[in-house]
């Protein structure tokens, strides 16, 4: 900013503003006409933002699932202070004589008490869920909302029968992507977001202020029959202001909608299985930890079903892949494991051609057990890709026998029984540390090469088969729990 200063006529005393710092500024007093000088002052706005995080922009990967943000509704709306004498004073100048006998023109309950105007509500915030939407990255740019006020009460201090409430202030909806789950900042569950359109009000808007009739004191008795607004002193000006809105921190979780998993180590073929069999269309290259954000696609349903076939379709998740450690931080950490908690079914990718593919499956299914056990209960379904390699074609018999062999013979998808006729006895047991051995083996072990196209189809088959299981496993269990 630039500010010329400019000097008047020599006086015999010259004063100088005591805020003003006359530092590089040179005064001559034996000259008549003093020269302008030029300040030069830096000036930050407060209102200014932030410069926007490069972080966000390179790994978006570690932002796109959680964020917190604050939400306001919007205050009331002002009542106001109306004066009944002013308006029969204007009635007389004007001579008003068009009023019908036994009908005023105040609005009045059916009670026979007057009728006053109030403020209007303010603005709700509503969270809604958006089948449009896919992430929470946009939260990240702007982190808070707030919602409108209400209207105040147009009145000039008049009560008169063209006074109408203040107009209510329309409801903030925000979109969120299907899926996000909302808690409040100390963990309280509000809401889960699973269904398209589903929504939760979050903040509610303030009330709006009472409108108070100010009378003289020898007719504040008779106004009190009719209406209790009736102002008494000057601290009852209080109830005319609108309530404020509700003010409330938020934190969204995404937790990404599918009925199958894809899991597997870095390179194991997950996002090449997802752009086979679907239309999506995944990044895919030869190095690891390709994904870094989950990828949905959607698999049409069985055509052996005939009219059936498109309550079959089904939605599959390709997850980042999965390290030792992960469960601790390493690689891409453990935050993505929480996309796995809507799946019905898993199907888990192992790369046959490697030097030790056993030792690769049991790698995964150690992290999901160390991050959550029920993950290993649930059905799932092994795919050995990369066949048409010839190290991995002269060993696909013994790599099918060795992993049929890792788990017991317990049905993944058997109902469970109601919580109402579990044993307390079988808690203890539950609590005991179990082994990968313990928990069910597989449905089925496939070998294919997505990338040659070979078995496709059988895949296909075995995954469809596996979510028919899922699906009578479901129903028999809700016959099973008691009404």
């Amino acid at each position: 900013m630039v500010s010329l200063i400019s000097t008047s006529p020599p006086s015999s005393s010259f004063n100088i503003h005591p805020f003003f710092s006359p530092r590089g500024v040179q005064f001559r007093h034996n000259c008549v006409n003093y020269k302008r000088k030029t300040v030069r002052c830096a000036v930050t706005s407060a209102d200014a933002s932030p410069p926007p995080s490069t972080s966000l922009a390179k790994e978006p990967h570690k932002y796109f699932d959680h964020v917190i943000i604050t939400v306001r509704a919007g205050d009331g709306g002002h009542g106001a202070v109306l004066n009944q004498q002013q308006q029969q004073q204007q009635q007389q100048q004007q001579g008003k004589t068009k009023l019908k006998k036994g009908k005023g023109s105040l609005k009045r309950d059916f009670d026979g008490s007057l009728i006053l105007p109030m403020g209007g509500h303010g603005g709700d915030v509503v969270l809604y869920a958006d089948e449009s939407k896919d992430t929470l990255l946009e939260f990240h740019n702007k982190g808070r909302y707030h919602a409108k006020r209400g209207g105040n009460v147009d009145a000039m201090g008049v009560l008169t029968s063209m006074l109408r409430d203040g107009l209510a202030a329309p409801t903030l909806r925000i979109a969120v992507p299907v899926g996000t789950v909302v808690k409040s900042k100390r963990g309280k569950m509000l809401a889960d977001l699973a269904q398209p359109w589903d929504e939760v009000l979050v903040a509610r808007g303030g009330q709006g202020g009472i409108s108070l009739l100010e009378m003289p004191q020898h007719k504040r008795k008779k106004m009190m029959a009719l209406t209790t607004n009736v102002m008494r002193d000057d601290s009852d000006k209080v109830l005319i202001h609108g309530q404020p809105g509700e003010e409330v921190k938020l934190e969204l979780i995404l937790r990404v909608v599918a009925d199958v998993g894809l899991i597997g180590l870095p390179n194991a073929g997950k996002s090449t299985l997802l752009a086979a069999i679907t239309l999506a269309k995944p990044d895919i290259a030869d190095y690891p930890f390709t994904t870094l954000m989950p990828n949905l696609g959607r698999l049409g349903g069985d055509p052996s079903l005939g009219a059936g076939m498109y309550s079959s379709e089904a939605t599959l998740a390709d997850l980042p892949g999965l390290i030792e450690g992960a469960h601790l931080g390493k690689g891409l950490g453990r935050n993505f494991l929480r996309h796995l908690r809507r799946t019905r079914l898993l199907v888990h990718v192992v790369d046959a051609a490697t030097e030790n593919p056993i030792n690769d499956y049991r790698t995964v299914r150690e992290e999901l057990r160390m991050y959550n056990p029920e993950y290993l209960d649930r059905p799932y379904v092994v795919i050995l890709n990369k066949i048409d390699l010839p190290e991995a074609k002269d060993k696909l018999p013994s790599l099918t026998q060795e992993i049929m062999r890792i788990g017991n013979d317990g049905a993944a998808s058997d109902p469970k029984p109601s919580p109402e006729v579990l044993d307390p006895l079988s808690d203890e047991t539950d609590r005991k540390e179990k082994r990968l051995e313990d928990y069910p083996r597989p449905l089925s072990v496939v070998g294919v090469s997505v990338l040659k196209g070979i078995r496709i189809n059988e895949m296909l088959k075995e995954i469809r088969s596996a979510l028919r299981k899922c699906s009578d496993s479901k129903e028999a269990l809700a016959f099973s729990v008691p009404p």
